[in-house]
């Protein structure tokens, strides 16, 4: 066994034995939870007001303190009780990054409600699907946001807010609904720790997105996890964690990926709300204006896609940005590319960086590795949380031996508790507890996790999962297109970008403009693929009729002369 692993696990027996702070309770048969977690979100979340009007948040030169945020969210969830949000119903909330994006997550969660964080970046249609699928009455949208849904919704029943109006007076606007509610907070409601408390959509094999309906306790462990794996790495790195102490910078986060995934809402604006460190946040990803909020406020922690950090590291005006205070990157969304941990230790020699694998379903939490263990390990996704057992499987559900590649089931208290009135899915995917995550991966020897493959042909492109089927169903209606096949070919800035593979009918004629501008109409801007080529033969299948999508990619990650 590896040194540094003995020491990590001699550390975590200190914090999770009978009385520390992360005592564990359950078993090896039923799984473990801690035992001093919080509740319910309501409880959790509370803490943030021991804080006071210590800074909280930045955005585009707005400042928010504690005390403030938390006081928006209690008007909201005031105003919601009154609107006659009831406990156990569910409240969408699409738009991007802003502030208000947290305040009405805290409030409708205050409310009793179920939050339902939608996927801003998909097309009107998508945001739609999502939010009458989950069953909501009532979606908080940006002015973005609203002009595309505004007409879809007409008729339904579906009331919708805007944050930041293009209007000032707008009756439909967040300032008119918490008008009346200001200096008040939601009255009390008793929720149990098995009560929804999120359903967060991720795509399915069916190309529409599923909702993956989270309880209270599994976010709560979630969140009382993220802690443990924080204090466990700072255990094992004393000279790294000294190190940055020195410097006397105060923790601070840029936060520059969605708000409405796990990695965004729970890794740091849920995480840092509890634990009273600040953060910045971006509207949208932009190298330029990140190296100038590290160096003008002092960010210590980037938390991104590997293709973000890419971006950061190889920036020409990085050398002539002062990143005394960069001190920790965190790597989420995909598998830490070589060149990234090269790039790292090259430009910030002493760092207390990682890396993980979690999911959606797991509320983000699975295996994680920080600072030294990172540094000798930067191709694993770490060791399991001791609130979560991994195994690998074959495809009828066999335990495989160590090294061996599978597909990674997962139990956990953080998991979901279903896919939202997907009672097929459930039966496929939920068995006695276990996950079925489609990840294909193994354990070593040490019990590190690696990530091997991805199953069901997943695209991952800059963190993004994309699921083919939903590109090949939309190609499929452009005239000229037989067969078509989207897949994901290296990018190394990326990690994967989207390809397709067309086979035309006879007698007709398309070019790739053709097929990618059609695409734009159809698609969300990430899913359009940026490479298209043509086979004159049909695609190959196997016996099942499936297309042979490794077949494919084989060829094409060096396609031959004009193909595209």
């Amino acid at each position: 066994m590896l040194g540094i692993k003995q020491q990590f696990d001699g550390a975590m027996a200190q914090l999770t034995a009978p009385g520390a702070p992360f005592e564990l309770a359950g078993s090896s048969e039923s799984g473990h939870y801690y035992a001093q977690a919080p509740a319910n979100l309501v409880e959790a979340l509370s803490v943030a007001r021991q804080y006071g009007d210590r800074e909280f948040l930045l955005y585009e030169g707005e400042r928010r303190s504690f005390n403030d945020l938390m006081d928006e969210a209690d008007a909201i969830g005031a105003a919601l009780q009154a609107r006659g949000i009831r406990p156990g119903e569910r409240v969408a909330l699409a738009m991007r990054n802003y502030p208000e994006w947290m305040a009405i997550f805290i409030g409708v969660v205050a409310a009793g409600a179920v939050i339902v964080p939608v996927n801003s970046w998909g097309k009107p249609a998508d945001i739609a699907y999502t939010v009458e699928d989950c069953g909501a009455r009532l979606v908080f949208c940006d002015q973005q946001r609203y002009d595309g849904v505004a007409e879809l919704f007409r008729g339904r029943g579906v009331e919708a807010i805007i944050a930041r109006p293009a209007r000032a007076d707008d009756p439909n606007s967040l300032d008119a609904l918490v008008a009346d509610f200001r200096g008040r907070g939601p009255a009390a409601v008793g929720i149990d720790p098995e009560d929804l408390a999120m359903i967060m959509y991720t795509s399915g094999t069916s190309g529409k997105p599923k909702g993956a309906a989270s309880t209270h306790r599994a976010i709560c462990q979630a969140l009382y996890n993220l802690e443990y794996a924080a204090a466990v790495a700072a255990m094992n790195n004393g000279e790294l964690i000294n190190a940055m102490v020195e410097k006397g910078f105060e923790p601070t986060s840029l936060l520059a990926v969605p708000l409405f995934h796990v990695s965004g809402c729970h890794a740091q604006f849920l995480t840092n709300l509890r634990g009273g460190r600040r953060i910045v946040m971006m509207y949208k990803w932009d190298v330029d204006k990140a190296l100038e909020y590290i160096e003008k406020e002092r960010i210590t922690t980037v938390f991104a896609a590997p293709s973000m950090l890419l971006d950061l590291l190889e920036a020409p005006q990085f050398g002539q940005t002062d990143t005394r205070s960069l001190f920790s990157l965190g790597i989420g969304g995909a598998a830490t590319p070589p060149k990234l941990s090269k790039l790292l230790y090259e430009k910030l020699p002493q760092n207390y960086s990682g890396t993980g694998w979690g999911m959606t379903e797991t509320n983000a939490q699975g295996t994680s590795l920080t600072g030294e263990a990172f540094h000798l390990k930067s191709d694993s996704a770490g060791f399991p949380h001791p609130i979560v057992d991994i195994r690998i499987c074959d495809e009828k559900g066999n335990i495989l031996p160590p090294t061996d590649s599978g597909e990674i089931w997962v139990r956990s208290c953080t998991n979901i508790r279903e896919y939202w009135h997907r009672p097929e899915v459930n039966a496929a995917e939920i068995r006695d507890g276990w996950l079925k995550t489609g990840d294909i991966g193994y354990l070593d020897g040490d019990g590190f996790l690696f990530l091997a493959d991805r199953a069901k042909d997943m695209i991952i492109r800059g963190g993004e999962n994309i699921f083919p089927i939903e590109i090949e169903n939309q190609l499929l209606e452009l005239e000229g297109i037989k067969e078509v096949a989207a897949i994901g070919l290296p990018n190394e800035r990326l990690g994967e970008e989207v390809a397709v593979v067309v086979h035309l009918h006879p007698h007709t004629s398309l070019g790739m403009e053709q097929v990618v501008d059609y695409a734009k109409s159809k698609l969300a801007a990430y899913k359009v693929p940026t490479q298209v080529f043509f086979s004159e033969e049909p695609l190959p299948r196997n016996a099942s009729n499936k297309i042979l999508k490794a077949e494919l990619k084989a060829k094409y990650v060096h396609p031959p002369k004009g193909s595209s």
